[in-house]
């Protein structure tokens, strides 16, 4: 008789929920020592790779603790859930280790019965799994002359990344490695695998539905918050997601203008007003994986003459953009000739610029009215790593440009946000209408649109081989966004839809 076949372990909340194979890790394990040996091979032998889990974080000096989120890098490598655990690879005979502290009666008390070593090996498909105290006996028997560690900077929020001291490092090897491993890393993640991609899509498909539940649920007299509330509500229900990949923007009216509104100083508290226009960003994270959506419509259901003038211009950059985006083209031009079309409508189209494109993008007047860059690289993180490397080309330093995330060439596999945005913020117009050079180009008609907030569409982009797939799915145009507050009917997601992630 043929013996059965195990079942690959994954990942689901239950109840339809998508289900991961944990093998996406087990991958990502193998395309990290393929590409240490290839990068570094003389470093590559006789080494351990060595990371340290995300640990519990305490609310000050309370012992309540902010929800756990796993360390990026150590997710993307052996996709663990729970704390305070440590991970190695020995490249030479490629096989993968976890640490964790030994369960105490305690943590049995409070924290309920812990899988045994051998269900955690299971659960994650690495080779063996011990205790935290027994982990410089494990790295030492291993005979390794080197260890490989994380060290570098996030160049989205400038912040370093090194090793915690939590351990010795040095009782594992004498020779320790700052160098080599995060920028090896850094570019593992630029590219996503089919099976990282399924995940970011079902969070794309999940965080689109919510959207659309929040669409159809929010009514003027009502407060943003409700509006994050119940996009929280739909994500978690349905989707299984129990986490926002950030902070939700819920913004209505002028709040619109602010990029990052729903900060704890302006926490989404507003009464959306009839005629309001909502600006609402937000995006689910599933299994560690986030979307990033931002939808703009009017509360009550029909664009008046200004907000469809606004929202027109935002559409007609995102469409130049489509039309461009490919492998193989760069980021910066992506951004450029969604500046450029926004310029070019506003002053042939709406007669509100005066003087010559060109010059206004020379003199940075795109940044007046999208003072961020066109998207940025999605993964773990919502600004994933990778945007700018010793490798890539540096920020550029011109005004309307100097705020790009990455000016990197498209290649498939990468998974971008694309989103423009055109916005009214009384300073930024007040300081243009000041400066001589940018006056220049401006007229009094401008100020006319003055508090009505702004405008941003944002969707998720996977770069394919042919050209670009929308993870993203939700109605856009304006004729689409008034049909569907009056008419259009949720679509629930369907038993097919779930489990299978698309």
């Amino acid at each position: 008789m043929e013996a059965k076949a195990e079942s690959v372990p994954t990942y689901s909340m239950g109840n339809l929920t998508y289900e991961v194979p944990v093998t996406l890790f087990v991958e990502n394990r193998r395309r990290l020592l393929a590409e240490l040996k290839r990068f570094a091979p003389e470093a590559a032998e006789s080494s351990i790779i060595f990371l340290e889990g995300g640990v519990p974080v305490n609310h000050y000096n309370t012992d309540t603790e902010y929800p756990f989120k796993q360390e990026p890098f150590f997710h993307w490598i052996f996709g663990v859930t729970e704390p305070n655990f440590y991970g190695a690879i020995d490249v030479d005979t490629e096989k993968s280790y976890l640490f964790y502290p030994k369960p105490t009666e305690t943590d049995v008390i409070w924290l309920g019965k812990l899988p045994k070593k051998k269900d955690f090996a299971k659960k994650y498909l690495v080779d063996y799994v011990y205790y935290t105290h027994e982990m410089a006996t494990t790295l030492t028997s291993l005979n390794r002359d080197r260890l490989h560690v994380l060290s570098g900077k996030n160049t989205d929020s400038d912040l370093l990344f090194s090793t915690p001291d939590t351990c010795n490092i040095y009782d594992f090897t004498q020779t320790v490695d700052h160098s080599k491993l995060y920028p090896i890393l850094v570019e593992l993640r630029v590219i996503k695998t089919p099976l990282e991609v399924d995940v970011i899509r079902y969070a794309c498909e999940i965080s689109s539905e919510a959207h659309k539940y929040v669409m159809k649920s929010i009514k003027p007299g009502m407060y943003e918050y409700q509006a994050e509330a119940a996009f929280m509500y739909y994500v978690y229900k349905i989707g299984g997601c129990r986490a926002a990949a950030y902070t939700c923007i819920c913004a209505s009216g002028n709040n619109g203008s602010v990029l990052h509104y729903g900060h704890a100083a302006a926490p989404n508290d507003k009464r959306i007003n009839d005629g309001d226009l909502c600006l609402f960003d937000m995006g689910a994270s599933y299994y560690g994986y986030a979307s990033d959506i931002t939808v703009t419509f009017p509360i009550n259901g029909k664009f008046t003459d200004k907000q469809r003038i606004i929202y027109t211009i935002v559409f007609q950059a995102r469409d130049v953009v489509f039309k461009h985006l490919a492998p193989g083209i760069s980021w910066i031009s992506l951004h450029e000739h969604a500046i450029r079309e926004m310029l070019r409508y506003m002053k042939y189209e709406l007669n509100l610029l005066n003087l010559e494109i060109d010059d206004m993008i020379e003199a940075g007047l795109g940044a007046v009215f999208q003072p961020h860059g066109l998207g940025h690289l999605l993964g773990i993180d919502v600004h994933d790593v990778g945007g700018y490397t010793n490798n890539t080309p540096q920020r550029p330093t011109k005004r309307g440009f100097n705020t790009l995330r990455t000016v990197r060439k498209l290649e498939p596999g990468m998974v971008v946000t694309v989103e423009p945005g055109c916005y009214f913020i009384d300073e930024v117009l007040d300081d243009a209408f000041n400066d001589p050079l940018l006056k220049a180009f401006l007229t009094d008609e401008i100020n006319t649109f003055r508090g009505i907030g702004g405008v941003r569409i944002e969707d998720v982009v996977l770069v394919t081989e042919s050209g670009y797939e929308i993870l993203s799915h939700l109605p856009r145009t304006i004729d689409e966004i008034e049909c569907f507050m009056s008419t259009g009917k949720l679509e629930e997601r369907g038993k097919d839809i779930l489990k299978n992630g698309i």
